[in-house]
C-alpha cells in the first residue's frame, strides 16, 4: 500500500509517497490536502515544502487507482484533521442492511458531519435526499466509528460514499474517496457437467464481504447435510434430467434467495389458423413452455418418424399435402 512519509525540520516538512517496492509504468501521484484534491505530479516527492500545521493531514494516491489512496498523515502532532474508512469496498445482498464506517478527527470541535454519495454534484446529506428516506441513519461518536446504516438496499444504491464534517472554521474536503458500495442480487447459472449431470452455481455481480455459507432449496425446501460440505459451498451437482426447482440463498438471509431454476414443464402446442386445414394452405405451429431459464432451442417431431422435423419456436408447413397428416409435438 501507499504511505505518506513526513521529514524534515521544524518548520518546514517534505512529503513523500512511498510504497514497499518500486512501482512501474512511471504513474502519476495525486496529493490530497484535508481530503480535498491539491495536486498531481510524476514524482513521488511532492513539490513544495509545507509548513508544520497541527491542524493539516495529507494523502496520496496514484492516478487510476484513487480508491487506493493512502491513510490520511498529520504534518505535526497526531491530533490533525482526518477522516479513516474502516473498509475500501463492500458487497452486499440487495434487500439487506449495511453498514459503512470510518472514524475521523476533527482539530477543533465539530458544528456538522454526514455522508454523502460521491457521484452527485454537489454533496448532499444522505438523511435528506429522498431517494434514502427511511432507509438511513447514522450511529456513531466523536473519534469513535461513525456509521453509516443504509436498510432495504436497492440495486441503485451501488455508489461510493463519503463523509465529511465541519467545525466553525474548516471543511473535510470532497474529493477523498471513501467505500465504494456494491449491491447484487443472487441468480442460479446452469451449465453441463458430466454425462447425465448439471452444474447450479450462486452467481453475484461482485464477491460478497463475509464470505457467506450459501444455503440450497430444492422445490422450495432447504438441501441439508450437516455432515458434508456439499450444500454449503456455491456449486451443486444435480442429474441433468431432473425436473425439481432449485434455488439459492446465503447464511442469515435467507428470506433473499435467488429465482428459482426449472426444467421446462406444462409444454404446449398452439396451431395457428385453428380448424380445418386444406390442402395446398400453410400452418404454423408453436411451442410454448414455462422454464428457467427459458427454453432456448426447441425441437419438432412426428409422431412414429424418428428424425426431428425441425428445430425453433415454430415450425411452417407450407402447401400441405395429405402426408402431412398426423400428430406433432416439440421437446
Amino acid at each position: 500500500g501507499l504511505q505518506v512519509k513526513v521529514t524534515g525540520g521544524h518548520q518546514d516538512k517534505t512529503l513523500t509517497c512511498s510504497t514497499t517496492c518500486t512501482l512501474t509504468d512511471n504513474p502519476t501521484y495525486i496529493w490530497y490536502k484535508n481530503g480535498q484534491h491539491l495536486d498531481e505530479s510524476t514524482s513521488p516527492q511532492y513539490k513544495d515544502s509545507v509548513s508544520s500545521n497541527y491542524e493539516d493531514s495529507y494523502s496520496c494516491a496514484v492516478k487510476g487507482h484513487e480508491n487506493l489512496h493512502s491513510p490520511a498523515v498529520c504534518v505535526q502532532g497526531q491530533r490533525c484533521n482526518r477522516v479513516t474508512y474502516t473498509k475500501r469496498r463492500i458487497c452486499v445482498l440487495k434487500g439487506s442492511t449495511v453498514d459503512i464506517s470510518c472514524t475521523y478527527v476533527g482539530y477543533y470541535s465539530t458544528t456538522s458531519s454526514f455522508w454523502f454519495r460521491s457521484d452527485k454534484s454537489t454533496p448532499e446529506d444522505l438523511t435528506r435526499d429522498p431517494g434514502y428516506a427511511g432507509r438511513v441513519e447514522y450511529t456513531g461518536t466523536y473519534r469513535g466509528p461513525f456509521t453509516l446504516r443504509i436498510t432495504d438496499l436497492r440495486e441503485e444504491d451501488s455508489a461510493e460514499y463519503r463523509f465529511t464534517f465541519k467545525t466553525d472554521n474548516f471543511e473535510w474536503g470532497h474529493s477523498l474517496p471513501g467505500t465504494t458500495l456494491s449491491v447484487t442480487g443472487l441468480q442460479v447459472k446452469v451449465t453441463p457437467a458430466a454425462e447425465g449431470q448439471k452444474t447450479l452455481t450462486c452467481i453475484t455481480t461482485c464477491t460478497l464481504t463475509d464470505n457467506p455459507t450459501y444455503i440450497w432449496y430444492k422445490n422450495g425446501q432447504r438441501l441439508d447435510e450437516p455432515t458434508s460440505q456439499q450444500y454449503s459451498s456455491n456449486t451443486l451437482v444435480v442429474l441433468g434430467h431432473s425436473v425439481d426447482s432449485y434455488s439459492c440463498a446465503v447464511e442469515h438471509h435467507e428470506d433473499l434467495h435467488s429465482p428459482a431454476v426449472y426444467a421446462p414443464k406444462n409444454t404446449s402446442v398452439s396451431v395457428s389458423p385453428s380448424g380445418e386445414i386444406v390442402e395446398g394452405s400453410s400452418v404454423t405451429l408453436t411451442c410454448s413452455s414455462d422454464a428457467n431459464p427459458p427454453v432456448d432451442k426447441y425441437t419438432w417431431y412426428k409422431k412414429n418418424v424418428t428424425s426431428p422435423k425441425a428445430s425453433g419456436q415454430s415450425y411452417i408447413i407450407t402447401n400441405i399435402i395429405s402426408e402431412d397428416r398426423g400428430e406433432y409435438y416439440c421437446e
